[in-house]
């Protein structure tokens, strides 16, 4: 069975040079994709570590890379207006030569917002902007002079059964979540059931799943799941032995 192998790497308690390393290293063992976060602060260990902001990491990244796609995952909905992120994301994607994803969900780590002096709301609230705010997106994306160079897929992260799944089926090219392998099933098949419901095609929309070091054994497992794009998250150092494990296997 045929796999897509990706890696994010946490821009938190690193260097710039080190992160710059690592996409290099990871492009040269051959990933389909790289991928980022879009935080202000470290999400686990040392709250006051070094943290760089995700976009212009990406856009830095778009620059220094050639063949594997790249993106957000996933930007935080709440923290630019659609249309500004749709300017970026367009403008990142001519940097790349056309590589990008556009990732992005509803947002959910209150540190960001407070110290950054957004509104951070309710849960519900935040789905209920995404929802608003998608349709700006794509608005915007169509208008753009000028245009992405290449597909610049809407990839739509959560598992949300009544709400982010919804606009996944309405909206997205792709979408991202986690496991375990069963889990990862069940979302799958809800995701299946509200693209018939709009009577849309799932096949039109590409499976992802963020994925530990320690997932790489279950590989089988998530592709009967239904992934079809599993993507490492690595933190420093870096240590990219599982990720060559995917590739090797991919190519096998």
């Amino acid at each position: 069975m045929s796999f897509h192998v990706g890696v994010q790497l946490h821009p938190q308690q690193t260097s710039y040079v080190e992160i710059r390393d690592a996409w290099r290293r990871a492009e040269s063992v051959g990933v389909d994709s790289i991928w980022t976060w879009d935080h202000f602060f470290p999400l686990y260990g040392d709250p006051s570590a070094p943290h760089f902001e995700g976009w212009t990491l990406l856009t830095a990244m778009a620059a220094d890379t050639e063949r594997a796609k790249l993106g957000m995952l996933v930007t935080c909905n709440s923290y630019r207006n659609p249309e500004l992120l749709a300017d970026m994301a367009r403008t990142a994607d001519h940097v790349s030569g056309g590589r990008m994803y556009l990732g992005i969900g509803s947002g959910w780590f209150e540190r960001d917002y407070t110290e950054y002096g957004y509104d951070f709301g309710t849960a519900i609230g935040r789905l209920r902007k995404l929802g608003d705010d998608l349709p700006r997106l794509k608005a915007r994306l169509a208008s753009l002079n000028p245009a992405p160079i290449g597909k610049l897929p809407i990839l739509v992260g959560g598992s949300g059964e009544k709400v982010t799944l919804k606009l996944t089926a309405e909206h997205a090219d792709a979408w991202n979540s986690f496991g375990p392998p069963e889990t990862f099933a069940h979302k799958n098949s809800v995701l299946d059931n509200w693209c018939a419901e709009i009577g849309r095609d799932p096949s039109e929309i590409e499976r992802t799943v963020a994925i530990s070091p320690e997932d790489v054994g279950s590989v089988d497992a998530f592709l009967e799941a239904g992934a079809t794009h599993l993507i490492v998250m690595l933190g420093h150092p870096y240590d990219l032995s599982s990720v060559e494990q995917l590739t090797a296997r991919r190519d096998a």
